[in-house]
């Protein structure tokens, strides 16, 4: 064998491993050979016979890196042979040995999922050697593009899922003008412990509201997915203030993975006259609110501790005269807590306030892209926002 066969050879296992073959043979002069040959080898491999399939069920365990296979079997012949073992051992490469009538059969083997067939009467040391060597390297292939696609499915259908749990506003068309953004922090996700939604109640009162599970992983997203859709259907079911908040509560402790999680939120109901706001800051970053031309932050927040920490909790009522021409802006505190100029002070009300009174208003957009150009880079943090505005769009 020459010095470039057997370096081939050599690589057919893992390093310090022992590459073992199951030969599947009826003949006892060819399955013979096929272990004269493989012994000449460097690192000959660990050659487990047997003379039929029925006899290679029990030995095609996980340590079966590759499979030879003869077609013509007491038990099985040709593609029916050739199937039961690719069902059998799945992980393992398949070489496919056949006569030389049966070159056409070797053909379809492959088409079939074999990586590979040999005529036994071309068969040499050599040959031999490099089949087994490319057909497990095509197995490897194969596997890998399989499980590349599995992912990439994985993939589609969970943001399939997520888009489907992302909330769709309920709210009269031209009533008002409503914006929302929605940026995780986590990359790759459609879905974050913050989380937003807008309803409007059958008596005509708008009801929004924006909170911010604790923490960044899938367990904090699916949190803040029960809280939004707990808090719509309490808002479906005529439940507001102090009553809703304690089912709230109630629900965040019996889902949370630990007690230390706990959920800071607003929430606001817009009377069905569109001038008057009541609402209550649950340990939250406090709204902005823009009232007659007049930009700050809603007065008398929070209204109280987060949801998770205390039991038996009143949260204030924080009631807003809106008049005629307004906006409100909720948000999370991905919004506020951006670094300036990439160094250790972050944004904060305060800079949030003067980012608003540069752009003459609350442009959602524009506000977003200016706090990520002041982070210099992506925000780290969940972000939620909610505008709500009546009167000329802002």
């Amino acid at each position: 064998m020459s010095p470039r066969s057997r370096k081939e050879a050599s690589v057919t296992a893992p390093p310090h491993d022992t590459l073992t073959i199951l030969l599947i043979e009826d003949d006892a002069g060819d399955a013979f050979l096929v272990e004269e040959l493989l012994s000449e080898s460097d690192d000959p491999p660990k050659i487990i016979w047997v003379r039929s399939l029925a006899e290679s069920r029990v030995r095609l365990t996980q340590d079966v890196q590759c499979v030879l296979v003869d077609l013509s079997l007491p038990d099985a012949t040709g593609l029916e042979a050739l199937e039961q073992v690719l069902s059998m051992a799945p992980h393992a490469a398949v070489l496919v040995l056949t006569g030389l009538n049966d070159t056409h059969v070797g053909a379809e083997a492959v088409a079939a999922g074999a990586q590979d067939f040999l005529v036994k009467q071309d068969v040499e040391a050599r040959l031999l050697e490099r089949a087994i060597l490319y057909a497990m390297e095509r197995k490897r292939a194969d596997l890998a593009q399989r499980r590349l696609v599995e992912v990439e499915l994985l993939t589609k259908e969970n943001s399939r899922l997520e888009r489907g749990l992302l909330p769709v506003p309920l709210l009269e068309p031209g009533l008002l003008h409503h914006q929302a953004r929605y940026l995780p922090g986590r990359r790759r996700a459609l879905l974050a412990g913050d989380f937003w939604d807008t309803v409007q109640s059958p008596d005509g009162a708008v009801h929004v509201v924006v909170g911010d599970v604790c923490g960044h992983g899938p367990d904090e997203a699916a949190l803040g997915v029960a809280l939004r859709i707990a808090w719509r259907t309490l808002v479906l079911a005529g439940h507001t203030g102090n009553e809703l908040l304690r089912t709230l509560d109630s629900v965040l402790r019996l889902e949370r993975k630990s007690a230390e999680i706990f959920t800071t939120l607003c929430i606001v109901t817009i009377d069905p006259a569109l001038s008057t706001a009541r609402m209550h800051v649950v340990g939250h970053p406090p709204p902005l609110l823009i009232r007659d031309g007049v930009i700050g932050v809603v007065p008398g927040t929070p209204s109280g501790p987060p949801l998770g920490i205390f039991q038996g909790v009143d949260w204030s009522e924080i009631e807003v005269p809106l008049g005629a021409d307004w906006s409100l802006l909720l948000y999370t505190d991905g919004l506020i807590e951006a670094t300036v100029g990439g160094g250790p002070d972050l944004l904060g009300t305060e800079g949030l306030l003067r980012l608003v009174h540069e752009q003459g208003g609350i442009h959602l957009d524009r506000l977003i892209g200016r706090v990520i150009e002041l982070n210099q880079d992506a925000l780290s943090d969940d972000l939620a926002t909610v505008l709500i505005s009546r009167g000329e769009e802002r």
